[in-house]
């Protein structure tokens, strides 16, 4: 191998840990660690299912992976008339709505920050702290 092989070599390292590091250091700057917010992520997307309510879909019914958890009109109807029934969901990718307390205490309590329950068909979660913690951090990661 040459000096200029090598030197390139070691310059493409060099900027691969630099990149890992920026992108670490930008995770927690959003909030959470790379568990927690993997952890959120797998709660928002394999147990609480956010996406079939706030993320848009296309003539298909498939959700929009460009506007992942972003909100929009609500895609559930009841099967029955429902004057409580929430019309819009929020976008909840970044920073969702609410300061970050409120956000918990509606995932740990199933209270909402104007001390009601969520309109369905937004469920009253129940989740652990920690586990709240953790949606939350995911969702900040986002965008």
């Amino acid at each position: 191998m040459n000096k200029v092989t090598l030197f390139s070599i070691s310059g493409l390292l060099l900027l691969a840990a630099a990149a890992s590091q920026l992108s670490t250091a930008q995770t927690k700057a959003k909030g959470g660690s790379d568990a927690q917010i993997e952890r959120g992520r797998y709660i928002v997307e394999s147990v609480a299912m956010c996406e079939r309510c706030h993320t848009p879909r296309d003539p298909n019914g498939n959700a929009l992976r460009s506007k992942w958890l972003e909100g929009g009109p609500t895609q559930l109807q009841p099967t029955y008339t429902a004057d409580d029934w929430a019309k819009i969901e929020p976008r909840i990718a970044g920073s969702p709505p609410g300061t970050d307390e409120e956000f918990i205490t509606l995932l740990t309590t199933g209270i909402t920050r104007f001390h009601k329950p969520p309109k369905p068909p937004m469920p009253q979660f129940h989740m652990t702290r920690e586990d709240a913690q953790a949606v939350l951090a995911y969702l900040k990661s986002i965008r």
